[in-house]
């Protein structure tokens, strides 16, 4: 395994993949790595010839009140869980390296940000856009994976490749849960054991809206008013509940699929995300196992 922290550096190495007609499966992360972003290695590693694994914190993507300079950190950590995996190359460039001084290029996309994340985090996505921009441009992956547990992120990158004629193919793969059914996220180390209990209100606000429409509720503001409720009475402080169509993010009044059920909140200080996904032909991905209190 390769760790490079040069762009240069990166990009001779992707030219020398290539010159060998080697596919290159590419898994870009935040860093303190969990299950969830193993399952992604492991699937670029089923897919592709050479695995590489980005790890920066992306400064741009952060908000002024945000937990940038918070954000859990753990190289050596994440080098050994890439080495077990038998990860390729690990890229680890500077902030300084990625917005150098002069830095003045960012990347913005009009209508898809425009909802869930997007509207409580006012310019995350332009710095999610712009930065995975950059890190297509340097990696130039055949294909890049991404989790479902950042959905509306899945969205946002498939119709950034599509606009801009990215040459790299989009894959998502479905959360990975702990057995309690919280979603894995770096952030869920932030929780102290009285909010890991509040926050697994989260999941189960989820199995609400799944067996709400799974028995014919079409009223999509009634589905939620029962998910804030069971939120609010757990201690979540409800950034948003939504019912949104699959594939625009577009709010939906009466519930059509496919949709997405996306929710965010905070417990204590720590804001945290979560969806279930309805496919066509009653396939429900990311969905909790977890049991439900009487």
């Amino acid at each position: 395994m390769q760790v490079i922290r040069k762009i240069d550096k990166m990009k001779q190495e992707i030219e020398k993949i290539r010159g060998k007609k080697k596919t290159i499966g590419f898994v870009p992360t935040m860093g303190y790595l969990h299950d969830g972003h193993v399952k992604l290695i492991r699937e670029a590693r089923n897919s592709s010839d050479k695995v590489v694994v980005s790890i920066f914190v992306n400064p741009t993507q952060f908000g002024p009140q945000e937990d940038y300079e918070r954000y859990p950190r753990d190289e050596k950590r994440d080098l050994r869980i890439c080495k077990n995996e038998k990860v390729d190359y690990v890229f680890i460039p500077t902030a300084k390296d990625m917005y150098p001084d002069d830095f003045e290029t960012y990347v913005e996309l009009s209508k898809t940000p425009n909802h869930l994340c997007g509207l409580s985090r006012p310019g995350h996505f332009k710095g999610v856009a712009t930065v995975l921009v950059k890190l297509f441009n340097i990696v130039n992956p055949h294909i890049s994976f991404f989790g479902l547990k950042d959905f509306q992120q899945t969205v946002v990158v498939q119709k950034l490749v599509k606009d801009l004629n990215i040459g790299t193919k989009i894959k998502t793969v479905e959360t990975v849960r702990d057995k309690d059914g919280l979603a894995l996220s770096s952030r869920n180390s932030y929780l102290s054991d009285e909010e890991r209990i509040k926050a697994l209100s989260i999941p189960r606000s989820l199995i609400i809206a799944k067996k709400e429409i799974e028995n014919g509720e079409t009223d999509a503001e009634k589905i939620k008013n029962k998910m804030k409720k069971s939120l609010e009475e757990n201690g979540v402080k409800v950034d948003y509940v939504e019912i949104v169509d699959r594939n625009t993010l577009d709010e939906l009044k009466e519930v059509r699929i496919p949709c997405a059920v996306a929710v965010a909140g905070f417990v204590g200080k720590t804001r945290l995300i979560d969806n279930i996904i309805f496919e066509k032909k009653g396939k429900i991905l990311n969905l909790p196992k977890i049991k439900m209190e009487v």
